[in-house]
């Protein structure tokens, strides 16, 4: 089986680093633009599309700056896959922008890309970003 290769994108967003952390986060924040659902026991988080769920671990967050979720297998164990959510301020302009860490099959970047495209847009659209 092929293995999936690791991308970045970078999105501008207009918005405070406090106000944004609450949306990735948190189940709530994360079940109005990523997910049809989140719920959350302890550390593991679970993420509801329609008719499907996967399962991640909140592997690592820094209050207010990102959050680095691993995805884990039907006995809780960690993959080798993850995704990162991780807000930049510059230090003069003070502009947002938030850095999406994933991964996808090397044929699927494009339609990856694009998702996160989406549900960004749509995050953006929640916060008055737009």
């Amino acid at each position: 089986m092929d293995q999936k290769v690791r991308y970045e994108i970078e999105f501008p967003i207009n918005s405070s680093p406090q106000l944004l952390y609450q949306y990735i986060s948190t189940p709530s924040g994360l079940s109005e633009w990523f997910a049809d659902n989140v719920n959350s026991r302890g550390e593991y988080f679970t993420f509801i599309w329609n008719d499907s769920q996967e399962k991640a671990r909140l592997a690592s967050k820094k209050s207010g700056e990102k959050v680095k979720f691993k995805w884990v297998d039907e006995n809780n164990k960690d993959t080798e896959y993850f995704f990162e959510l991780h807000i930049l301020e510059d230090d003069i302009t003070k502009d947002v922008s938030l850095m999406v860490i994933d991964f996808a099959y090397k044929d699927e970047v494009n339609e990856a890309t694009q998702l996160w495209e989406n549900q960004i847009s749509d995050l953006k659209h929640l916060i008055g970003s737009v």
